[in-house]
């Protein structure tokens, strides 16, 4: 169960074991789904149009982004960025967990609001990714910096990337992009916790045993809840990726044009007039594909952890 429940039976675990679930939930996930989000950073850094019947870019679907990268770069491409990712992805699993573990618990004994409501959910599962955005944000800058780069390289190795970024653009590079990013983390996370509680909700009225397909179920909301809460958010995940390549624009140019944003509201404006309203999609389908894989494993591999660790508990007090 996700989030602080006063009725679970058994032994209560803690922030800290909440904070291990999440980081070996977030590890095992970001593996899987690396490739997707390799090609959807791609399509989010396109000025050109992304589009089968009317090609302007070097990428123009989800199938031809992905043979182009393999033929072009072969395979190790899809993980460019997956040391930076991987680190990102324990990181802001155990801090987001963590946070929302507390938090809930915190509603339950300091307020009359219950905890396991859908409600709840959404304003702790905003705060906690708020909190794991402020933690790791510089991972997710080097993330996509690795996988934004084409041949040759810019950045040989995570060492060089920071240094190198450091140097040229000093601390606040690693921080591009927070503004959009935290105003889209609170809701995408907030939605992503609240349509999951939800949907497990809705399932177990259904079922003639809650507990029954547990881990099936915990796939299977997951998935619809980072579908929904993906789509509606996704604008502000494309202006994070423009901005966090500002200044590595040398990288960017055998991939079509370029642009330099001032900021947040210019990296809206210039989008919305150069590019449209389809603007701010691009790379919606590889990124709906990546977020019902990515929110359905994470809570799928959650609640697997926890449950093993909550057994293990619970064998080694009976002993």
């Amino acid at each position: 169960m996700v989030g602080f429940d006063p009725g679970a039976p058994g032994v209560v675990l803690s922030p800290e074991e909440a904070a291990l679930a999440g980081s070996g939930a977030g590890m095992v996930t970001r593996a899987l789904i690396n490739p997707l989000d390799v090609v959807k950073i791609r399509f989010q850094l396109q000025i050109e149009r992304v589009s089968y019947l009317h090609p302007e870019g070097k990428y123009r679907g989800l199938l031809q982004a992905s043979r182009c990268i393999l033929r072009e770069e072969g395979l190790p491409a899809f993980w460019k960025g997956h040391f930076p990712a991987q680190l990102l992805s324990v990181c802001f699993g155990a801090v987001q967990f963590a946070t929302f573990e507390f938090l809930t618990e915190a509603v339950h004994k300091s307020t009359p609001y219950d905890s396991q409501t859908a409600g709840i959910h959404l304003i702790c599962g905003g705060l906690s990714a708020c909190s794991a955005t402020l933690v790791c944000q510089p991972l997710d800058t080097l993330r996509t910096r690795f996988a934004a780069q084409g041949e040759p390289k810019v950045y040989h190795n995570l060492r060089h990337a920071v240094s190198t970024m450091y140097r040229t653009s000093g601390p606040l590079s690693f921080y591009r992009g927070l503004a959009p990013t935290l105003v889209a983390v609170f809701p995408y996370a907030g939605l992503q916790f609240f349509f999951y509680r939800l949907f497990g909700q809705l399932l177990s009225k259904n079922s003639e045993a809650g507990n029954s397909g547990g881990n099936l179920r915990s796939l299977l909301c997951g998935s619809a809840a980072g579908v929904l809460s993906k789509t509606m958010t996704y604008p502000f995940d494309l202006f994070k990726k423009r901005l966090q390549v500002g200044g590595f624009e040398e990288a960017r140019v055998q991939f079509g044009e370029i642009r330099h944003y001032r900021g947040f509201v210019d990296c809206m404006l210039q989008i919305g007039k150069e590019e449209g309203l389809r603007g701010f999609f691009k790379g919606l389908s590889p990124s709906l594909v990546k977020a019902a894989f990515s929110t359905g494993f994470t809570f799928f591999w959650y609640e697997l952890f926890l449950n093993a660790m909550k057994n293990h508990k619970e064998r080694q007090r009976t002993e």
